[in-house]
C-alpha cells in the first residue's frame, strides 16, 4: 500500500489529498510566512477570504481575527485555533522562514516540509475553520470562528483578545495533536527570564588563543516542553550546566560566552560555551571524554545521538558576537554562579497528578540562554494547580536572589478547569462511538491551551480541544497524519450539525 511504501510525492499531488478543501485552504496557508511575531499577512489573508465570501468579521490591533456565518438555528458553534506556527530549521537548512513559504511534499501518509517545521500545529485548525466557513451546507449551526496570533510564544493573541461580541459557549478547539483524545483540561503556565549581570576579568592572563574552547552539546531529540515533558529526554542547557560544572571542579575554567536553545516552551536541542583553561589544556580531553561517556550512557534510550564537543578556537565561537580575543574571560565568581544557574536551578518534571493517573502535574522547561550584557535563562512554567505554580517562581525568585540576580515574569495564563457536565463533550463522543466503533480518550493536558483563556472571558464556556495526528510538533521532523485530517474534518462536520438547533 501507499502507506506502507513511504513514497515522497511532488508538492503538487496536494490537490489530490482528501477532504480537497481543507487541504487546499492548508496549502494557501503554507505558502504566507507565519510565525510567531510575523503573522501580519497571515491575518490580512483571513481579512481577504471573509471580504470575499461577504461574511461579518472583526481584526483587531494585534491581527486576531473573528469570522462570523449564520446557519441553521440560532445557536452559533465557536471553532478555535491560531494562526502562528514555530520556525524551526533542520542543520543546513537555508530557507529564510520570515519570508518565505513552505516546501510541502508527501511522504507515505504523512505530510511534512522540506528541511522545516510544517505548522500543521496550528495551520490545520485555520484550514478546517475556512473549509467550514466556505461550505455550502445547509445543516451546519452559526459559526463564529476566532483565530488567534502568538500563541507559541505565550498565547498573547488570546490574553488580549475581545469576545464582548462573542454569543456561544460552545467551543471546538482544534490544538490537539493526537487524534482520538478529547482534551477537556489544561495546565496554566508562565515564562520566567532569571538574569545575572556579567562580571569579566579584564586582568585575566587567560586569553591565549591556545587556551580557548568551544564547548557544544548537540544532536539532541528535543520537542514540547509540555506534551513531551514526561518522556525525560535530555535538555541542551541543562546538560552543558553540567559539563561546565565538571571541567571547573576538575582542571579549572573560566566562561567567556554561553547560548542555547531558541523557544522557551521547546526542549533545546543545541547548546554552546566558549571558555578559557587555567593552563591545563592537555586534562581537557580526558575530562570531557568522562562526562560525555557518563551522559550518553544515561540518556542513551531518549537520545542515543548526543554529542558533546570540544574544539580550540582562535575566533568568536559563537557566532554573532564580539571576538574572544577582544572579550575577557567572566570572573572566578561569575563563573560559578553562572554554572550554579544551570545546574541547580529547577527543571522538568516537578509534580505528578496524585488525582489523574500518567499527568505532569508541574513541570518547568530551561528553554533559552544567551548571554550579553546580562546571563538571561528562560522558563516556561507549567501546572495545573495556580498554588504550585506560585511556588515555582516564589522558589526562582529566591534561587536568584541567593546569587544576586533577577527573576521577571511574563505571560502568565490560567489554566483550564474540567467540568464534570459537558453537553458539548457527550455530543462528540457519541459522534466519535458512531464513526470509530470505539470510545475516545478523555485526558486534561500539561501544556497550554487558549481554552484557558477563552474559559476565562467567557462564562460557563462549554469547550472541548481535539485535532487530527500530528507528530514530533516544534522540530523539523514534524509531520501530519493524512488520513488522520479526513477522520477529524469529518468529526467536527458531524459534530457542528448535531449541534444545529
Amino acid at each position: 500500500m501507499e502507506g506502507q511504501n513511504s513514497v515522497k510525492k511532488d508538492m503538487n499531488d496536494l490537490n489530490t489529498l482528501k477532504p480537497k478543501e481543507v487541504f487546499g485552504f492548508f496549502k494557501e496557508i503554507a505558502d504566507i510566512p507565519h510565525g510567531s511575531k510575523n503573522t501580519a499577512a497571515i491575518s490580512d489573508y483571513l481579512v481577504g477570504f471573509a471580504v470575499k465570501r461577504g461574511l461579518k468579521y472583526r481584526q483587531d490591533e494585534l491581527g486576531n481575527v473573528i469570522i462570523f456565518k449564520d446557519g441553521k438555528g440560532d445557536s452559533p458553534v465557536i471553532l478555535q485555533g491560531h494562526m502562528d506556527m514555530v520556525c524551526e530549521k533542520e542543520p543546513g537548512c537555508n530557507k529564510d522562514m520570515s519570508k518565505e513559504g513552505l516546501d510541502l511534499y508527501i511522504d507515505g501518509e504523512e505530510l511534512k516540509a522540506k528541511g522545516t517545521t510544517l505548522g500543521g500545529d496550528d495551520g490545520i485548525a485555520v484550514a478546517m475553520a475556512l473549509a467550514l466557513l466556505d461550505s455550502s451546507d445547509t445543516e451546519l449551526p452559526p459559526i463564529e470562528a476566532i483565530f488567534t496570533v502568538d500563541e507559541e510564544i505565550g498565547m498573547l493573541g488570546a490574553a488580549a483578545i475581545d469576545v464582548s461580541d462573542i454569543k456561544s459557549r460552545t467551543m471546538i478547539n482544534i490544538d490537539s495533536e493526537e487524534e482520538g483524545v478529547f482534551t477537556v483540561s489544561c495546565a496554566g503556565g508562565v515564562v520566567a527570564k532569571a538574569s545575572l549581570d556579567i562580571r569579566r576579568d579584564t586582568s585575566s592572563q587567560l586569553q591565549g588563543s591556545e587556551n580557548i574552547y568551544s564547548i557544544r552539546v548537540s544532536r539532541l531529540i528535543g520537542g514540547h516542553s509540555g506534551i513531551e515533558i514526561h518522556k525525560n529526554r535530555a535538555n541542551a542547557i541543562v546538560l552543558l550546566g553540567r559539563v561546565l560544572q565538571r571541567l571547573r571542579d576538575d582542571m579549572g575554567i573560566r566562561i567567556t560566552d554561553v547560548k542555547g536553545g531558541s523557544k522557551d516552551n521547546a526542549i533545546p536541542v543545541e547548546a554552546e560555551a566558549v571558555i578559557v583553561t587555567d593552563g591545563q589544556a592537555d586534562l581537557i580531553d580526558s575530562v570531557i571524554d568522562g562526562i560525555r561517556e557518563d551522559i550518553k550512557k544515561e540518556y542513551n534510550t531518549t537520545d542515543p545521538d548526543i554529542e558533546i564537543l570540544c574544539q580550540p578556537t582562535e575566533s568568536a565561537g559563537i557566532s554573532g558576537k564580539e571576538s574572544i580575543a577582544k572579550l575577557p574571560p567572566m570572573t572566578e565568581d561569575m563563573t560559578d554562579k553562572l554554572i550554579y544557574m544551570l545546574t541547580c536551578l529547577p527543571n522538568g518534571i516537578q509534580r505528578m497528578s496524585p488525582d489523574v493517573d500518567g499527568l505532569v502535574q508541574t513541570s518547568l522547561n530551561m528553554g533559552i540562554l544567551n548571554t550579553e550584557d546580562k546571563t538571561v535563562l528562560t522558563f516556561c512554567v507549567r501546572s495545573s494547580v495556580a498554588s504550585e505554580k506560585d511556588m515555582l517562581k516564589r522558589r526562582l525568585k529566591d534561587m536568584m536572589h541567593v546569587i544576586g540576580g533577577d527573576i521577571e515574569f511574563e505571560g502568565d495564563y490560567p489554566g483550564w478547569q474540567y467540568r464534570v457536565d459537558s453537553p458539548l463533550r457527550d455530543v462528540m463522543r457519541e459522534v466519535y462511538i458512531s464513526q470509530y466503533k470505539r470510545e475516545p480518550v478523555i485526558e486534561a493536558v500539561h501544556a497550554g491551551v487558549e481554552c484557558g483563556f477563552f474559559a476565562d472571558k467567557l462564562p460557563g464556556l462549554d469547550c472541548v480541544s481535539i485535532g487530527p495526528k500530528l507528530s514530533e510538533i516544534h522540530t523539523f521532523r514534524e509531520s501530519m497524519n493524512i488520513p488522520s485530517v479526513e477522520r477529524t474534518y469529518r468529526l467536527v462536520t458531524e459534530t457542528l450539525k448535531r449541534l444545529a438547533k
